[in-house]
């Protein structure tokens, strides 16, 4: 069967190739891969900056966005259903791990799908264990390649609540960096929480805009207007949702927010640089108004299912938006054009 592979490590390794069927024993589920979504972690590894193949192999198949079809009966799944799937597994020796928490591993000895010492979904087959996979009700469809992403907005906020919840809190106002697929999840998912959100890019794409206003939230263009000219004029933010990938922004995001505010980073910037900020910001304000900026990563098995229900009550609400998030869709021998795409999200299509 085929599937797409890359060397980690090595750049431009990427290809695609055929790759032994899987046996799977008894107690897994076989799995028919209907769509891989790719993001910016796809695109480090094929570029060699990340990645690390299965003991013993060269070797990783990618893909950790799985959108797949149930392909026999059993372990509680019926031909047919859709399915996503988890992607960090148990350490297997931390007190996070054995709690059922993989995304708070103590150890850094977790695997991942796609990512980490463990194959990912780009190939037509996989055979998974059926705790590891989530349902996906077929009103939801296509959409649900969103599960992935989607599951990281959902852990973000859960800790975000968490965090603000510490103290009597009762957010109103959020600041969304970035207008990627975590960046645009989120501004959904707070939109759902009923908050008032503005969504800052440097993109002044008229279709990331119409994405961002279809669900009431405002996009802003950083190219045309300061993030601290935005947050002086709205009066500071409750939460700030860091999806852009850029350390000056991430610290950037304890200065815009209002007393008692919560700002949660989720890009990832790789970059050796030096960043600065304002010492009163950190030595002051923070302090005495209470705010708080913490990162997060991967998701708990209770995101995944809030990803999915959630993606379906967005579906509800605002669908024609929901669909248009996946802006191409290319075969796998297209996976250049997928990992170039600069829109919100693009998929592999491993199954019509």
């Amino acid at each position: 069967m085929q599937a797409l592979v890359t060397t980690p490590g090595r750049a431009h390794s990427t290809r695609v190739t055929e790759v032994p069927e899987p046996a799977p024993p008894g107690d897994t589920v076989l799995i028919r891969t209907l769509e891989v979504g790719v993001c910016g972690t796809d695109r480090e590894i094929s570029e060699g900056l990340f990645g690390v193949a299965p003991e013993g192999e060269e070797a990783l198949v990618l893909g950790h966005e799985l959108l797949g079809r149930v392909e026999r009966d059993g372990h509680g799944f019926s031909r047919g259903d859709l399915v996503a799937a988890t992607v960090r597994r148990s350490c297997g020796h931390c007190p996070a791990c054995a709690a059922g928490a993989p995304d708070a591993c103590q150890t850094g000895d977790y695997r991942e799908r796609g990512i980490t010492r463990l194959h990912g979904f780009a190939r037509e087959l996989v055979a998974e264990a059926p705790e590891q996979l989530v349902p996906v009700p077929a009103s939801l469809g296509r959409a649900g390649v969103l599960a992935e992403p989607a599951s990281i907005c959902e852990r973000g906020l859960r800790h975000v609540r968490a965090v603000g919840g510490r103290q009597p809190w009762g957010p109103r106002r959020a600041l969304v960096l970035g207008a990627g697929a975590i960046g645009m999840l989120g501004t959904y998912l707070l939109r759902m929480d009923g908050l008032e959100v503005w969504t800052a890019s440097r993109s002044t794409s008229t279709e990331r805009t119409r994405l961002v206003e279809a669900c009431g939230a405002r996009h802003v263009s950083t190219s045309e207007r300061s993030l601290e000219e935005l947050s002086r004029d709205v009066g500071g933010f409750d939460v700030v949702f860091e999806a852009a990938g850029d350390a000056q922004l991430m610290l950037d995001a304890l200065g815009l927010l209002r007393r008692n505010g919560v700002a949660c980073l989720l890009g990832i910037d790789g970059r050796p640089r030096r960043v600065s900020i304002d010492g009163r910001v950190l030595a002051v304000d923070a302090i005495l108004q209470n705010r708080a900026l913490f990162g997060s990563v991967n998701a708990n098995r209770v995101d995944w299912d809030a990803a999915v229900r959630d993606l379906d009550a967005a579906r509800e609400r605002w669908p024609e938006a929901l669909e248009a998030f996946v802006g191409l869709r290319v075969a796998l021998d297209g996976f250049a054009d997928a990992f170039d795409y600069g829109g919100v999200k693009a998929t592999l299509l491993l199954e019509g």
